[in-house]
């Protein structure tokens, strides 16, 4: 049975994905840093490799060696550019951009050994048009894409796929909170109607796409963007 670890599994897409992995029949681990109280979580904050290396280490030692890693830890902020610290922005880039190298490189030599190993990166929808007041986010998500298709090249002589799901619209408590805030430019009933599939995405619909590219079958398919969006995105 394979092992699996998804980052930001705590909570929302990640919690789906990791959800989704399981009732596919893989060993998943979680790392987050608010930990589900379940099994096969650990608190880790992803832009600090030492915390990384421990959970990993711990996770050898109950679960074995992970050859699928699916890097969904994020961290969005609403603020104008001309506002921005350089603490902000880097922080943000940290977490989403950082933090996927050190977790990819952590693993590296599991998979490297094993011939064989599934990389999916949640990116954003972000990254097709920009969005105001999130460059931060934009950019590093926009990197993460990036990554994707250097490491898809690098690594696939080793057996090892990459690649990369930039969610759309998705119904998570963040999102509902940015409602809140007023930050969608709109409802999320707004939204509904400007997607062609007219539904809110679910965070079920990102962890069907990850599962896939996961799996033995989606073997032949890496360095890809595979946008999950109800056709907002084409």
């Amino acid at each position: 049975m394979r092992n699996a670890l998804v980052t930001g599994g705590g909570s929302g897409i990640g919690k789906a994905i990791a959800e989704r992995l399981r009732a596919d029949g893989y060993n998943v681990a979680t790392v987050d840093l608010n930990p589900l109280d379940e099994k096969f979580a650990y608190r880790a904050d992803v832009t600090s490799r030492a915390e990384i290396d421990e959970a990993l280490a711990a996770i050898h030692a109950e679960l074995g060696p992970v050859t699928i890693l699916v890097n969904a830890a994020g961290m969005e902020k609403y603020k104008r550019f001309r506002n921005l610290s350089f603490e902000d922005w880097q922080r943000i880039v940290d977490v989403n951009l950082s933090g996927v190298f050190h977790t990819t490189q952590a693993v590296l030599p599991d998979m490297s050994a094993a011939g064989w190993g599934r990389i999916v990166n949640i990116s954003s929808s972000s990254t097709h048009g920009g969005q105001p007041f999130m460059s931060p986010y934009v950019a590093a998500k926009s990197a993460v894409n990036g990554l994707t298709k250097s490491l898809a090249l690098e690594l696939g002589p080793e057996g090892i796929t990459v690649n990369a799901v930039p969610p759309g619209f998705i119904d998570t408590p963040m999102l509902r909170k940015n409602e809140e805030r007023g930050l969608l430019g709109g409802t999320v009933e707004d939204h509904i109607e400007r997607t062609p599939v007219r539904r809110v995405g679910r965070p079920e619909d990102i962890a069907a796409a990850t599962a896939f590219l996961c799996s033995e079958e989606a073997g032949y398919i890496t360095g890809q963007i595979l946008g999950v969006n109800g056709g907002r995105n084409t």
